[in-house]
């Protein structure tokens, strides 16, 4: 019905990261100064808020900006040849009777 992106690739993901502390830092600083400014704690805590706010618009959604570059992934293997460490394939199995 509907083709939603659910997925960030790798370098997605440190790119939404690095915005988020940035926004984070900038208006935690910028708050901290007004507080001071006008000398008023509540005013520094709701400025780091709408930081933070903004900075989980901003990075929380899979926006193509942190999709561009997927990743191919290999094709499955077919079942009779996956093997788990400690088990032997099947066909050794019957041989040993």
């Amino acid at each position: 019905m509907f083709n939603i992106a659910t997925h960030m690739d790798f370098e997605g993901q440190g790119r939404a990261e690095r915005l988020s502390r940035l926004i984070i830092t900038l208006f935690g600083a910028v708050g901290l100064v007004w507080g001071y400014v006008i000398q008023q704690f509540s005013q520094t805590v709701y400025i780091l808020i709408a930081g933070v706010l903004l900075a989980s618009i901003l990075t929380i959604p899979p926006w193509p900006i942190y999709r561009r570059k997927a990743l191919s992934w290999q094709k499955a293997r077919p079942e009779a040849q996956v093997t788990t460490p400690g088990s032997e394939p099947e066909s050794s199995k019957k041989k040993k009777k």
